[in-house]
């Protein structure tokens, strides 16, 4: 390594250690986080590109194809991440990528946010839901985790703040493909899950969707079952007792509309996808 990179490295290093003893806990359960915005959009990046290079466990729906029936399903998925995006409280609306992609698989409930807001949901999660506000609420749920920054947060408990240190100075890139792959699967805390929650009526309560729309979705699990399955969504989102009560409780605290879409319209979208 040449001097002048070692040095740079050298000094990159010991900024970030001054900073986890010196910089106080912003976040809700008092953990650190000790990296930029950039740092998450350039994370975020190398995830994404991990994922969409991994066809056998990420298989994403291509863009275009099948007589245009992709591209309007793709349209439609992203005016929903449009409108909640739009409604004035997403923190990094502008700084972050916000990119939404398909991933087609039919097993899967679940949807998950890489740092930097590059979003993936999966077909078996929007044919399970019923209503397009219930799709809103979770996808407002996994915004918020990015746009509070919880995602970094958590890979930072998850791997150690060395290893994702030595990703954004370029130092190791072959972790990316490990925290790819965890990524869809990793577990936050009840803090904040009860913040992504918040976050996610907050989000919708300006737009037509009814604000407490992901706890419709967790009410349809409980009123249905889930054919003898954990769906992924709750094994790594932690379903207390109160969870619904809690959601819709927030929507009457900011005085939100309950006026639900039209299900044709989500219907139709559902009849788009393989």
């Amino acid at each position: 390594m040449k001097p002048s990179l070692y040095h740079s490295y050298t000094f990159t290093y010991c900024v970030l250690l001054l900073l986890i003893f010196l910089v106080p806990a912003c976040d809700q359960d008092g953990s650190f986080n000790v990296f930029s915005i950039q740092d998450d959009i350039a994370l975020g990046q190398q995830v994404s590109t991990e994922i969409e290079s991994d066809p056998q466990q990420f298989p994403l729906l291509p863009e275009t194809g099948r007589n245009g029936r992709n591209e309007q399903a793709y349209q439609y998925l992203r005016n929903i991440t449009s409108k909640i995006l739009n409604s004035g409280n997403v923190t990094y609306r502008d700084e972050f990528p916000w990119k939404v992609k398909i991933v087609q698989n039919d097993e899967v409930l679940n949807a998950f946010c890489t740092p930097g807001g590059y979003i993936y949901v999966y077909t078996g999660l929007i044919k399970y839901l019923d209503t397009e506000d219930q799709l809103a609420g979770v996808m407002g749920h996994e915004i918020a985790h990015a746009d509070k920054r919880h995602t970094t947060d958590n890979l930072t408990k998850a791997y150690g703040w060395q290893l994702l240190i030595d990703i954004v100075v370029g130092s190791n890139q072959g972790a990316v493909t490990e925290i790819a792959k965890g990524l869809a699967n990793l577990s936050y805390s009840r803090a904040a899950e009860r913040e992504a929650d918040d976050y996610s009526v907050i989000y919708l309560c300006p737009t037509d969707y009814e604000a407490a729309g992901a706890a419709g979705f967790f009410e349809k699990m409980q009123q249905e079952g889930t054919a003898g399955r954990v769906p992924e969504f709750i094994s790594t989102h932690p379903n207390p007792d109160n969870r619904i009560e809690a959601i819709r409780q927030k929507a009457e605290e900011e005085n939100c509309g309950t006026a639900t879409t039209a299900p044709t319209q989500y219907a139709t979208f559902k009849s788009l996808l393989p």
